[in-house]
C-alpha cells in the first residue's frame, strides 16, 4: 500500500459545537475518535504479554488497549464506573482479538484505590508486564482568577498522585524486563494559560519519567512516555477546551487537523515491545507538528 499523505489521512474538517458533563462518553462523540477498532492491524509484538491500561475506556487509552490486545496482550483497563458503556466496547475489541479482557472500574484519584487496581490486574491477569497510565483530568479556565485550590488539587490528584501509587505497587510484580508507560502532553513543555493546572501536571509527568526511569532501571524495568498534541476525545468537549475552539480543534498543527487516537497506538507498543529494548527515560512527542492549540 502507497503512503498516505498525513494532512488528509483522517478528516481536517471543523467538528460540530458539542458538549457533554465530565467525563464524557466516547458513544456520544460527533464524529467517534477511531482508536482501531478495525483499522489497527497487530504483528504479534505483545504476545502473551499482561497490561494494565488507565483511562482504557475511550480515545488514547482505548487505542492502546485494542493495540495491545491485537498485539497478543490480555489486557486490564481502569475508567469510572460512569464509563462502564464505553468499557464494554473496548472488551468486545479485545475479546474479538482473541484476547482476555479485565475490566476495573474505580476512580483513580482514592489512594487505596490504585493499590487494589494493580493488584487485581496482576490476579486477573497472571502476571503483569506493562502498565500504561492514560487517565487525566483537564479543565480549562478563562483567566488566572478562574482557577481555585479545589480544581488545581482534583487535577493533581488525577493526573499525578495515581503515578505514585501504581508504581509503588506495581514494583511488586513487574520483572526485568518490564516497562512502565507514562501520558503526558506537549503542554507538558509548551503549556497554555487557559490549562495552568493540567499543564503543570503534565510537566511533571516528564521530570516523574525522568526519575522513575533512573531508579527502575537498575532492576531491570524501563520507564518511557508519550507526549501527544490536540487529539480528538471526549475530554476536549467535556469542558478540556472552550466551545469556540471545538470547531477549529487540532487545525493549528502543521498537519492542519486533530489526531486520532489510533495514530498513537504503534507508539505505546513499541514501547512496550521488545524492540525498545534500550529505551528509557524518553518522551515520544506525537503531536501533529503543533506547538499549541
Amino acid at each position: 500500500m502507497s503512503s498516505q499523505d498525513p494532512r488528509t489521512k483522517f478528516s481536517n474538517k471543523d467538528f460540530p459545537k458539542q458538549e457533554q458533563p465530565v467525563p464524557g462518553l466516547q458513544q456520544r462523540l460527533d464524529p467517534k475518535p477511531d482508536c482501531g477498532e478495525t483499522s489497527y492491524n497487530g504483528y504479534g509484538r505483545l504476545k502473551d504479554y499482561k497490561m494494565l491500561v488507565t483511562g482504557g475506556d475511550s480515545a488514547i487509552g482505548r487505542a492502546a488497549a485494542i493495540a495491545y490486545a491485537k498485539e497478543g496482550a490480555d489486557v486490564a483497563i481502569n475508567y469510572l464506573p460512569e464509563e462502564e458503556a464505553d468499557a464494554q466496547e473496548v472488551r468486545q475489541v479485545i475479546e474479538k482479538a482473541g484476547r482476555k479482557a479485565v475490566l476495573i472500574p474505580g476512580d483513580i484519584r482514592n489512594e487505596q484505590f490504585n493499590f487494589d487496581l494493580v493488584e487485581q490486574a496482576y490476579n486477573e491477569l497472571g502476571g503483569l508486564d506493562n502498565i500504561t497510565l492514560v487517565a487525566g483530568h483537564q479543565q480549562y479556565h478563562e483567566d488566572i482568577k478562574g482557577f481555585d485550590t479545589a480544581s488545581f488539587t482534583e487535577t493533581f490528584e488525577t493526573n499525578v498522585y495515581p503515578i505514585f501509587w501504581t508504581v509503588q505497587k506495581a514494583v511488586d510484580y513487574l520483572e526485568a524486563g518490564a516497562t512502565v508507560t507514562l501520558t503526558s502532553s506537549v503542554q507538558g513543555y509548551n503549556p497554555s494559560p487557559i490549562l495552568h493546572d493540567y499543564a503543570a501536571t503534565k510537566a511533571a509527568i516528564i521530570s516523574l519519567t525522568k526519575s522513575l526511569s533512573e531508579e527502575l532501571g537498575t532492576h531491570g524495568i524501563r520507564v518511557n512516555c508519550v507526549a501527544p498534541g490536540p487529539f480528538w476525545s471526549p475530554l476536549q468537549i467535556s469542558g478540556g477546551q472552550p466551545q469556540s475552539k471545538i470547531p477549529t480543534f487540532g487545525q493549528k498543527s502543521v498537519l492542519e487537523r486533530a489526531g486520532q487516537p489510533v495514530e498513537l497506538a504503534g507508539v505505546y507498543v513499541h514501547l512496550a515491545a521488545e524492540e525498545s529494548s534500550y529505551t528509557t527515560g524518553q518522551v515520544y512527542g506525537v503531536t501533529g507538528g503543533t506547538q499549541i492549540d
